[in-house]
């Protein structure tokens, strides 16, 4: 025998941190209890009203309106499982800097950020271990790639998550990652500009350059360190934030970052795989060496600037250290080129 829940009328007043946002998103967030799905029907119908009135999905609201929440009933389908005291305290343990405002992690290599396609655990999905004194949910304000560590940053508020959102699209945020590849590059410094766009038919997941469709793409970069031709420890400061940007213009470049098994200099006009120096019997870890290792901006709500560094993991300082490259290195390669 099915089981049904049955709601009441409510009235919910939109509070100051939810200023702005979408009716569909703010009733995804707000009123857990009723699906999505109906509730997206209900609104058609015009049972949901702010301030009295008919609204659309995307209608944004204003702190002090009243939501009405119409009664309804519906199948229940399970609830959601309770975060574990594992994922909890694994959570808890990334967590690199906290002031109440902002959050920033040290995301590990081969976690995603969200969920997706045969994605089940994720950085969103276990956002409930960070859940601050005032019961507010932790919100993500940008992403990195799965293979990708390092810094990511999360709003404890709406007002902060939204200035933060905002700041990354302008390019008010710098970010700054770390990553071997190989060769070395012939420049020391540069900027390599490519409009890119996602890959058709069965490359879809790749990115590739497009000079008529592609978006504007535009990073700089500098070498650090080099062993000898072969590999160099690069700083990268993406100005813009495409998909897999870094790793297809290190790709352009004729030198992809050491383990990338998507983007290996073959495509594009890149290196041949027979080009790649071998590491054979070198202390190597199997990954992308990628890592965000720094963000500066300006602080959303105070008058401060946020630095915020996430030291490389375990397993990238020990290939650092095989090639003699400082692990430990916490400079701004880019300093005074803003």
């Amino acid at each position: 025998m099915s089981e049904f829940q049955k709601t009441k009328v409510r009235h919910i007043e939109i509070s100051q941190d939810d200023d702005g946002q979408r009716l569909d998103r703010w009733l995804k967030k707000n009123v857990p209890d009723i699906p999505y799905g109906l509730a997206q029907k209900l609104i058609r119908k015009g049972q949901f009203r702010v301030d009295g009135k008919r609204i659309k999905p995307d209608v944004k609201l204003q702190a002090g309106q009243s939501v009405r929440i119409p009664p309804v009933e519906f199948k229940i389908k399970g609830k959601k499982p309770k975060l574990s005291e594992e994922d909890t305290n694994f959570m808890r343990s990334l967590v690199i800097y906290d002031d109440g405002d902002v959050i920033a992690i040290n995301k590990p290599y081969g976690l995603a950020v969200q969920g997706g396609t045969k994605v089940h655990r994720h950085i969103d999905g276990m956002l409930d271990a960070l859940v601050g004194d005032d019961g507010v949910r932790p919100r993500l304000v940008h992403r990195l790639d799965k293979e990708t560590s390092g810094v990511l940053l999360l709003a404890r508020s709406g007002k902060v998550a939204k200035a933060l959102g905002y700041a990354f699209r302008d390019r008010g945020i710098k970010k700054i990652y770390y990553a071997l590849v190989m060769p070395t590059p012939e420049m020391r410094e540069g900027s390599i500009k490519a409009p890119l766009i996602k890959a058709g038919g069965p490359n879809r997941e790749r990115m590739v350059v497009d000079e008529k469709e592609g978006k504007f793409s535009l990073t700089d970069y500098v070498v650090l360190e080099r062993a000898s031709e072969k590999v160099a420890f690069v700083a990268f400061w993406p100005r813009t934030g495409r998909t897999h940007q870094i790793r297809v213009h290190t790709e352009i470049m004729g030198c992809p970052i050491l383990g990338d098994n998507k983007y290996r200099g073959k495509h594009n006009g890149g290196s041949s795989e027979e080009e790649v120096v071998s590491l054979e019997g070198m202390d190597i870890v199997d990954r992308l060496h990628l890592h965000s290792a720094r963000i500066i901006c300006k602080h959303p709500i105070k008058n401060t600037t946020l630095d915020i560094f996430a030291p490389l993991p375990k397993e990238l300082k020990k290939s650092w250290k095989s090639f003699g490259f400082d692990s430990n290195y916490k400079h701004d390669p880019f300093e005074g080129n803003d």
